[in-house]
């Protein structure tokens, strides 16, 4: 019986996921062409990111603005995820690595929405097992649902687990990438290649925004 919750919980945030992909390459489609037809617009592609303060996994607290300048490739997850966040994570290493110098520019940003287990320490132990770079942001639960709500990340604690301490998160599985000056560039499903979000940010760099 829990097996089979577990599969609908599973299949629901996944239908969650694609709908929000849909609706965000929508915005960005439209918005893209605006642009290409020379339509003024004070409108973003899609309302994707905003203020945050956290703490990062060394114990500093920070805020949205002192990434101002870097582009940033922003994912949520939590220490325990068994898969998709170990796989999501290594995929943005590995477009750091090819970057090379070219990615001093880029600030990946793994934020956990578990914060009752993902403490400072925790994630420095679990970000140190991907990227030199990558920062583990945490907070309260008030702080991650704020961040949440701000990149429209679906995520829940499934309620009726055996092991309280031994649970998963069901949660949305994208990555994002924000430009320097934090507005929204592209959402990355799941899957996508670390050669795909390297050539993103070199687009968005060739357009010289």
């Amino acid at each position: 019986m829990m097996k089979r919750e577990r599969l609908v919980r599973m299949a629901f945030a996944a239908l969650i996921g694609l709908i929000m992909a849909a609706v965000i390459a929508w915005m960005t489609i439209r918005h893209d062409q605006r642009q290409a037809a020379g339509v003024a617009t004070n409108v973003a592609p899609a309302s994707i990111g905003g203020p945050f303060t956290l703490t990062t996994h060394d114990g500093r607290v920070v805020a949205d603005t002192d990434f101002q300048g870097k582009y940033r490739l922003v994912f949520f997850g939590f220490t325990f995820c068994p898969d998709i966040c170990p796989t999501e994570l290594q995929t943005i290493a590995q477009a750091m690595d090819l970057m090379g110098e070219g990615g001093a520019d880029v600030q990946p940003l793994f934020i956990t929405i578990d914060p009752a287990r993902d403490t400072a320490p925790v994630l420095a132990e679990y970000v140190a097992l991907f990227h030199p770079k990558v920062i583990g942001l945490t907070g309260t639960a008030e702080q991650i649902a704020a961040v949440a709500k701000e990149y429209r990340v679906y995520y829940a604690r499934p309620q009726g687990e055996p092991d309280p301490t031994q649970y998963l998160m069901d949660h949305s599985t994208f990555s994002y990438l924000m430009a320097p000056d934090g507005s929204f560039v592209t959402v990355f499903a799941r899957g996508t290649t670390p050669e795909q979000m390297v050539e993103a940010i070199a687009t968005h760099r060739s357009r010289g925004r």
